[in-house]
Formats: C-alpha cells, structure tokens, sequence
C-alpha cells in the first residue's frame, strides 16, 4: 500500500505506471475494498487508484465537512502524485465527490462514472438525524442494519461472510467522520447543476437498490446531457460486490477510451513518486471552472434578501426542512411578515454570528424557553440540540440546571417534552 501524504487521503493503487489513472470512491461506510473484484481486470490497462473516505478502513480521523472539500483533499492528493487528468467512478457518497468534481473541476476529470448515486441524496432531515442517531447510540445498530440496505435478501443470506464484513467495515468506521460526512450529505444538491456536467458519464444503478435507486439514476441521465443508463439486475445498492463481474464489464466499456494526464518525456502517464513536483498542466482556456449552483428553495412566496436567504439556510440546517417547509406553507397573507421577520432577523442575524457556536446556542435557548415557560417550543429545539451536536446526556444536564434556576414545574414540563423528542430522534429506524 502506498503511503499517505500529510492533509490528504489514505490510497491504494494498481496497475501499469505508464496507463491512463481511474480513481475508485466508495460508498460512505465502506472502504476500498469493495471494488476489490474490479481491480484485477481494469488494473489490466489502467493506474487504479482507490482511496478511503477520512476515518475509514484505519485512514486518519479527520472530518470533512463538505463534499466539496473532500474532493479538495483528492485533488490535492493526485497534484502530489502527478496526476492532472483522469477517470472517475464513485459509488454513492463518492458519487457526490464526482459530481462535485465535474462541476468545479470539468478540466480535470476526463470520464465519469456514478454508481447507485443522486444529485440528491435523501433529505437533509434523514441524514442528520442520522447523525443524530450515531452520536447518541454508536455505530453499532447502523452497522447492523447495513446488510439489508447494501444487498439483495438471498445475497445476504447465501453469502455470510461477506453480510459479516459489510457490519464490520461500518462498526470500524469513526463515528465523528461518519457524522460529518452525514451532514455533508445533508447539504448536497447538485439538481440545478447537471446540466453543466460536460464528460461522458455512466449512471449505473441496481435493479433492487431501495437506497438511491432507478428513479435517481434517471434523474442523473436526464440532466447530464451525456449520459447513459445501466441498470445492474439482481444487484441492490453495493452492485460492485453483489454483482462484480457485470460490473467490472460496465466499467471496463466506459473507461476504455484513453485520456491525458501527466505525461512524461515519451509521452507515457505516470503517477509521480510523493514527495516528488508533480508536472503542472494548466486548464484550457475555454473551459471554465464551475460552481455548484444552490437548489432554489422554496420560501413561501416571500421576497429574499441577502440576510433572509441566510436565515433559511441556518433556519432549514438547525431545525430541519420538514418543520421549516411546515411552517412556510401555513403563514398566509397575516402571517408571512412575522415569519419574514424571524428568519431575517433571529436566523440570519443572531443564530448566523460567529461569537458563539451553535451547540451553546441551543443551549441558551432551551434554558430561556425554560425559563419564559415556552413549553410549545421545547420540542423544536430540543431536536435543534441533537442536530446542533448536544448528546442526551447533555441535554438532560442542561434542563437539571434549568430546574435550579427556573423553577421545578417549568423544568418538570421541560423534561417531559425532551424525554419524548429524543426517543424519536434517536431510536434506530
């Protein structure tokens, strides 16, 4: 295994020195070593190269935030091996990475392939409660659950040692890392931007995949203008494992036009030692770097304004799309000035300064709703807390304190809305 130089990703690669470099990403949860059965055939003709997502497979714990800057990460791990142009195939979370990657970076990626992937992964409320559930209970019961997300049930049940290795993978998994990159997913919406994709791109997808199946990947295919199809049959959300060889023959056809990238003085590719000056290859000035551009959110009819769009999005991250979208759609003509109001002013002025962070924010404001008897507004922002980072156990220490300075009765009511709010939140669906 090759090392992994500093801030960037722990990698693997195989193949010739002199080929053409298709990078792998895997699926959140998982490691390079699901596209272990793909490897032996494109190493035949490519530099494969396969990295890990941050506190995966024993790489280094350190979060990203984002997609986008996890694709930083590789492209500053291909700058320093020398890589200026390549393929790329991503399965889910890693799909993200390689729309990310097209969209920002079109003079880098020469072919693109998207495996059980979406512009949008879910709603941002189902990944962070999901994150919520993992800081709260461990890894252990999304790991448990991962078998019957990943496969088909009589793939499940005919290969065990392989159902045992997908809950191990997970279980090893770092919870901070998994948590981040649940909010990255969060924030992922690449809808309004497909269209700029401009690389020939494989959408493959299997036929059973109940996670981002058919209808996403055809969501893909008809806002990427170069696209296909490939629906996998028999195969659900982890097709790579659950059928390599269809597979590998998928991606073999695809990626099998060469492409540029760092090219030596025998006009070969290679993939620079690390440690070593990568060749620079400068973008052609016809092709622009792109912006992911914003889905367009829905406000209700209200006119936005700078720190109004800032509200919705600090509004929609702490409390959530569902309960957001809930309360746009009920303020009519009397009602939509006050809710205006709140979002300009309460999310985009207070919540969004950067004196204090969002966990003591939720804190402040449980213990003034506390305080002012607000028990309505208890439910709201306790789910805010477990979204903002505060565990149970913290909660509960924040309303004890409440109890001492606000009385027991206010407390007592307080507990008995929390208490039912985080057992919804973070019991394992």
């Amino acid at each position: 295994m090759s090392e992994t130089p500093p801030n960037t990703l722990q990698y693997r690669v195989d193949g010739p020195e002199e080929a053409p470099v298709l990078v792998l990403g895997p699926s959140l949860g998982t490691t390079w070593h699901m596209w272990d059965r793909q490897v032996p055939e494109l190493s035949g003709q490519l530099r494969v190269l396969r990295f890990d997502l941050p506190g995966h497979g024993g790489a280094p714990a350190r979060p990203a935030p984002s997609v986008g800057e996890l694709s930083d990460r590789l492209l500053a791990l291909l700058d320093d091996l020398g890589v200026q142009r390549f393929g790329y195939a991503g399965c889910a979370y890693a799909g993200a990475i390689g729309i990310d990657l097209a969209l920002r970076h079109p003079h880098r990626v020469a072919s693109l392939a998207l495996i059980a992937s979406s512009p949008r992964f879910g709603t941002a409320d189902e990944f962070r409660q999901r994150g919520v559930v993992v800081r709260t209970n461990g890894l252990d019961p999304i790991a448990r659950s991962s078998p019957e997300r990943w496969f088909t049930p009589g793939f499940a049940a005919a290969q065990p040692a392989i159902t045992e290795w997908a809950v191990q993978m997970v279980r090893t998994t770092d919870p901070g890392c998994y948590i981040a990159a649940c909010e990255a997913l969060a924030n992922f919406d690449a809808r309004g931007a497909l269209g700029r994709i401009g690389v020939p791109t494989l959408v493959l997808v299997g036929s059973e995949d109940k996670v981002t199946g058919p209808a996403e990947a055809r969501t893909l295919v008809a806002g990427i203008p170069d696209a296909r199809l490939a629906v996998v049959p028999g195969a659900s959300h982890l097709a790579p494992v659950e059928q390599p060889a269809a597979v590998t023959d998928l991606l073999v056809r695809h990626f099998a036009t060469p492409w540029g990238g760092s090219v030596d003085s025998t006009g070969q590719h290679r993939l620079v030692p690390p440690g070593a000056a990568p060749a620079v290859i400068p973008p052609p000035a016809t092709a622009p770097v792109a912006a992911i551009a914003p889905a367009a959110q829905q406000s209700g009819g209200f006119r936005p304004g700078d720190r109004y769009d800032v509200g919705l999005k600090v509004r929609r991250e702490v409390l959530g799309d569902a309960h957001v979208d809930r309360v746009l759609a009920d303020a009519d003509e009397f009602a939509e000035d006050f809710q205006r109001f709140v979002t300009r002013y309460s999310w985009g002025e207070v919540w969004d300064r950067p004196g204090l962070d969002r966990r003591m924010r939720s804190t402040i404001a449980l213990t003034a709703l506390v305080a002012g008897g607000h028990t309505e507004e208890i439910a709201t922002h306790t789910r805010a807390a477990l979204r903002n980072g505060l565990t149970p156990r913290e909660i509960k220490e924040v309303l004890l304190q409440t109890a001492v300075y606000c009385g027991v009765p206010a407390a007592n009511r307080a507990f008995r809305v929390a208490q039912r709010i985080i057992q919804e939140e973070t019991t394992p669906q």
